[in-house]
């Protein structure tokens, strides 16, 4: 057996004995655990979060809305509106909204809401539920009237993840720049519903909320900011009335385009 002939022998052991070392070694060593699609620091971050928020016997904030519609030629537009929001639980809330759009005013004191649009005086009051979970749904009701920060001053803000039955939760890590402050992310997903999270790793306040409704035709984006957060006991009773808004022109409660009459087609211009 000449020198090369050995050579390429004790490779091939070489070799073979590492490839099976190895398979040994893949045997033996174990399975990495599967990671829970619900992963319980997710859920404590959410639940710290409602809980801070649900304990609040007073509070005000800011959020900035964000909303995702298509142009006419199909390229998608961001819009935004601006809440100045002050509550007081179980039953007082007062939403001023300078823009974007026409500004307008929102109040509520247990026992009735009231809508008024200063650039034209005009008011609508009617009769309200004595919380301000019932209010909320008697007001969409009535008028269309929806918050896209509702979530956060509801009697139980985690509800929205129960009921929408998430089929995922999982901690993203922690931001720096969002908020002035350092927040934690967290991602939860449903059949319905895709949202992530930013809340205050000291304080456990929301920053920024991101959700994209899967299901919709245009996958559009919603997002909405928080700041200003400013937590009490109590606020003054008057914060949530306005003598001048009681005192404006009054109009009904009606969702947007109620009693505008609808086109007859029969009396609707041909195309040529």
């Amino acid at each position: 057996m000449n020198r090369f002939d050995r050579i390429c022998r004790f490779a091939l052991v070489v070799i073979s004995g590492a490839i099976i070392s190895r398979a040994n070694a893949q045997q033996a060593a174990p399975a990495p655990a599967p990671t829970p699609a619900i992963e319980p620091k997710a859920m404590d971050v959410l639940h710290e979060a409602c809980k801070a928020l649900s304990s609040a016997k007073a509070m005000s904030f800011d959020a900035l809305n964000t909303y995702e519609r298509a142009a006419r030629n199909g390229q998608p537009l961001f819009y935004a509106t601006l809440n100045h929001v002050t509550m007081q639980r179980p039953d007082k809330l007062r939403v001023i909204t300078p823009g974007d759009g026409i500004p307008d005013e929102f109040y509520y004191d247990g026992k009735t809401i009231m809508a008024y649009v200063p650039s034209e005086d005009f008011v609508a009051v009617a009769e309200a539920p004595p919380t301000i979970d019932q209010m909320m749904d008697a007001a969409w009701e009535m008028a269309a009237i929806y918050f896209p920060f509702s979530d956060v001053i509801l009697s139980k803000p985690c509800a929205v993840f129960e009921e929408s039955g998430m089929n995922s939760a999982f901690y993203v890590g922690q931001s720096k720049v969002i908020g002035g402050t350092i927040t934690d992310m967290v991602a939860v997903a449903s059949d319905n519903v895709q949202a992530e999270l930013w809340v205050g790793a000291e304080d456990r306040l929301p920053r920024l909320v991101r959700v994209v409704y899967p299901h919709e035709p245009a996958h559009a984006l919603y997002q909405t900011e928080y700041s200003n957060w400013h937590l009490t006991d109590s606020l003054d009773p008057s914060s949530f009335s306005s003598e001048k808004a009681a005192h404006g022109k009054p109009m009904p409660f009606a969702p947007p385009g109620a009693g505008i009459p609808k086109p007859n087609p029969a009396q609707s211009p041909k195309q040529p």
